[in-house]
């Protein structure tokens, strides 16, 4: 019976669990069965099923004694020697738990923290994951935040697997971001900033950008001035190998992403402006690709990003146009420009970018690469901002020349018009 949990799932899309008195607690125990004592392919689909009905139930009609029933057993049995599958499963429902129980859990906060540390060492990279997003999910309701950064400021540091050490600080730059200003200690923050510079050099191309982000999370909360003294500290950093400037590039982007970017000293700016821009021109591809996306933070975040867009309008042209540029290339500038657009705030985003730059990216969301398509499509669907109707793809239409306009204006109906939402930050 157990089994079948997922299809019996899917044939209750619109049962009307909150419309009944006892709501979904009748099928409750053919759950928690599957969960406690089933295979581990009958733990897998009884742990969806259970997060697919929770799904479908109002919060209210979830809070108090039935939650809690729910979460016993979930996180009894996470820890078990499970296939990565039947983690993930588990991880994913606990995370709709926390989304719909609230405050009701509030009792059960450190052994969900102790659960999604723990996951974050496991093998299975997507277990990492799931359990740093799970470990975002519970920061509104935990109270004790320091204990949790000092524990991953320490498994960052200390783990000898590059992996392990990458989703350590995945976590802790989400702790911070969601969590960080319920730090009580003074210390608790500036450790992680130390951290992060600390790992900013490391070999492992995914530890530097993690440790870029905690870098960026941390000065969110810290004044200026330890802002401005951890940009001298990364400008003076060494940058021969390619692993420095990679790392560099990283920090660039992340500090002027955050809201301590916008604050930067017009003249500190321009400094860190000029180094993306020699970064721009690298000739190892990791280098360039990190200082692609770092552009749009540096434009997105100077005090007239207009004028920092056309001044590095030519460089970003020529990588746009050029034919021989690597995939991987373009798809970073793509973030970069989608970076930019969100961090600008320009209401008048076609008058923004420009015909010409406009014109460019239009013929990449037409290019043969797929995945520069995906890429170039976000780019196009945030400067027409399309959500707000058409008056973007007006105003294109009114400077292009016919060609454009009959590819922009196909590309809005088939494509641009079905995008519901644009991530611009991995």
């Amino acid at each position: 019976m157990i089994a079948c949990s997922t299809a019996v799932t899917a044939h209750l899309i619109t049962f009307p669990f909150c419309l009944l008195h006892a709501g979904l607690e009748p099928l409750l125990p053919i759950y928690q069965r599957g969960i406690l004592y089933g295979t581990p392919a009958i733990r897998e689909v009884a742990a969806s099923g259970l997060g697919e009905l929770i799904s479908l139930t109002s919060s209210k009609y979830l809070a108090g004694p039935l939650i809690i029933k729910m979460t016993g057993p979930l996180l009894r049995i996470v820890g078990d020697r499970n296939p990565p599958a039947v983690k993930i499963a588990i991880l994913r429902t606990l995370g709709l738990v926390l989304v719909k129980g609230g405050p009701a859990l509030r009792a059960f906060v450190p052994q969900f923290q102790t659960t999604f540390v723990k996951a974050l060492s496991d093998p299975s990279r997507q277990v990492r994951v799931e359990a740093i997003e799970a470990l975002g999910l519970l920061m509104p309701l935990s109270t004790r935040v320091d204990p949790l950064l000092k524990e991953l400021v320490a498994g960052s540091l200390s783990n000898p697997v590059a992996a392990v050490q990458t989703a350590m600080l995945e976590a802790l730059a989400v702790v911070l971001k969601k969590g960080g200003k319920k730090a009580k200690l003074p210390d608790s923050v500036p450790s992680a900033l130390e951290a992060g510079k600390e790992l900013l050099n490391h070999e492992d191309e995914g530890v530097r950008e993690a440790a870029a982000k905690v870098i960026g999370a941390a000065c969110e909360l810290l004044d200026m001035e330890t802002t401005l003294d951890t940009i001298n500290a990364i400008l003076k950093m060494d940058e021969k190998s390619a692993d420095n400037r990679h790392g560099k590039a990283c920090a660039v982007h992340r500090i002027l992403a955050s809201s301590a970017g916008s604050n930067v000293p017009d003249s500190v700016h321009s400094e860190l402006k000029d180094l993306i821009v020699s970064y721009m021109k690298d000739d190892k591809g990791l280098v360039k690709e990190a200082a692609c996306v770092a552009i749009g933070a540096v434009i997105g975040s100077a005090s007239d990003s207009t004028a920092c867009l056309r001044q590095v309008e030519s460089l970003i042209l020529s990588i746009l146009t050029n034919k021989q540029e690597r995939t991987e290339t373009q798809r970073a500038l793509a973030r970069g420009l989608c970076l930019a657009l969100e961090l600008s705030g320009e209401e008048d985003r076609v008058a923004f970018f420009g015909k010409t730059l406009i014109d460019a990216c239009l013929q990449l969301a037409m290019s043969g690469s797929q995945r520069v398509q995906f890429a170039f499509n976000d780019v196009l669907w945030l400067v027409l901002d399309v959500p707000s109707g058409e008056a973007g793809l007006e105003t294109y239409l009114s400077i292009a020349n016919f060609d454009n306009q009959k590819a922009m204006k196909s590309l809005f109906t088939k494509v641009l018009g079905r995008i519901k939402n644009v991530n611009i930050e991995e």
